[in-house]
């Protein structure tokens, strides 16, 4: 069992990366990647960690990407974590995201939310604030009873605390992975929102221009999304790889490797995966 998708505290995890290696050995997988947003600072701690236990250390990341409708997020494994370009669009992406969280601050305490930044920031561990840490202070203050019920009224897109931000197009993060070494993965297709004869069209297009593979199992997807995916990355030629998108405490019902539970990504999409490097 292998899990291809989790986060650590260097972006919007409640968990180190020494801890998602102790977790990752309990769970019993054989190969975990770390795909912090928009950031591979984890890495370096997540690979030491890794060095002599029982599961193969993947090294990846999450880039947050632009799209018409939805939300996409593209991950990237095996780059060069020094390779310039990718250091460079990495800070931006990162400077932008530090505007949109002051500007999302100004709107929320506009709206009522009494909260300081020292209490988000406390949340936000040793990396990017995102809107998870939002969330949190809401659900410690009683203003939301859960994170879905943060997004859906206050923090999603178009709701009254959201700001919005940079980010790069889904064919400047896939050459981007690429120049620096790695393959690219489309995360969570669900979060798209759009209808299978788009998304089948989307993977197509994408793998035109060096999609390796899409994210077909994942904690979110139903079985009868999961079938169709698996169905238009193999019509695409993509890798179809997986993972529970694990954050700790901050999706308590998420677990590695198993998701809400059912979660089983073969363990041949990594080895498939790999094969598409270079």
């Amino acid at each position: 069992m292998i899990d291809l998708h989790c986060h650590s505290t260097f972006s919007d995890g409640s968990l180190t990366p020494e801890q998602l290696a102790d977790e990752a050995v309990k769970a019993g997988l054989s190969a975990l990647a770390l795909t912090d947003h928009d950031t591979t600072a984890g890495l370096p701690r997540f690979l030491a960690a890794a060095a002599g236990k029982s599961f193969r250390a993947v090294p990846g990341v999450e880039l947050s990407v632009d799209c018409s409708s939805g939300v996409m997020h593209m991950l990237g494994y095996w780059m060069d974590v020094e390779n310039p370009e990718l250091v460079r669009q990495m800070a931006w992406i990162r400077d932008g995201r530090e505007m949109r969280n002051r500007a999302m601050f100004e709107k929320l305490n506009a709206l009522g939310f009494a909260m300081t930044w020292d209490e988000i920031v406390a949340f936000a561990g040793e990396d990017v604030v995102g809107r998870p840490h939002f969330a949190q202070v809401m659900l410690q203050k009683g203003y939301a009873k859960d994170k879905n019920e943060a997004f859906d009224k206050w923090l999603g897109d178009g709701k009254p605390g959201y700001a919005d931000r940079p980010r790069l197009t889904a064919e400047v993060a896939v050459a981007l992975i690429r120049q620096a070494g790695g393959v690219a993965v489309l995360a969570h297709p669900f979060s798209l929102r759009i209808g299978k004869e788009a998304m089948a069209a989307l993977f197509v297009e994408l793998a035109g221009v060096g999609l390796a593979g899409v994210e077909c199992y994942y904690s979110e997807h139903s079985a009868d999304l999961t079938k169709d995916c698996l169905a238009m990355a193999k019509k695409a030629n993509l890798v179809p790889t997986g993972g529970s998108d694990f954050h700790g405490e901050v999706t308590p019902g998420v677990r590695l490797g198993l998701g809400f539970g059912g979660l089983n990504v073969p363990d041949e999409a990594l080895a498939q995966l790999e094969a598409r490097r270079g």
